[in-house]
């Protein structure tokens, strides 16, 4: 496992901990085409942690639309947390297409 300081050699942006809410598209499986209502809790320019009702398999894509702006991204998921009790499982997604305002807020050293 990496050491947090490689960790955060590795991030490219600073993450800013919100509540944004999201719907969370998955991809196409046999069985399912999951859809979610699910909430930002950390946001970087090109990546979030998003926490949903189901385990999309490491490396898979999502697409996320962002409530309030109505604006859809697409993600790829690079951590696949386990499925707490509450029935959520905490994703680390990585945007394939960074644009620089997608979330809507000055993150720390733009202003």
């Amino acid at each position: 496992m990496a050491s947090t300081r490689a960790m955060i050699e590795r991030r490219r942006f600073s993450r800013v901990g919100t509540r944004i809410p999201v719907t969370v598209f998955g991809e196409h499986s046999q069985d399912q085409c999951p859809e979610a209502s699910a909430e930002a809790t950390a946001i970087s320019r090109s990546g979030a942690l998003v926490r949903v009702p189901f385990a999309p398999t490491l490396g898979s894509r999502v697409q996320i639309r962002h409530e309030m702006s109505e604006e859809i991204r697409e993600f790829r998921v690079v951590r696949v947390g386990a499925m707490e009790s509450d029935g959520l499982c905490e994703l680390g997604l990585e945007m394939l297409h960074p644009a620089r305002n997608f979330w809507g807020v000055v993150f720390p050293g733009e202003g």
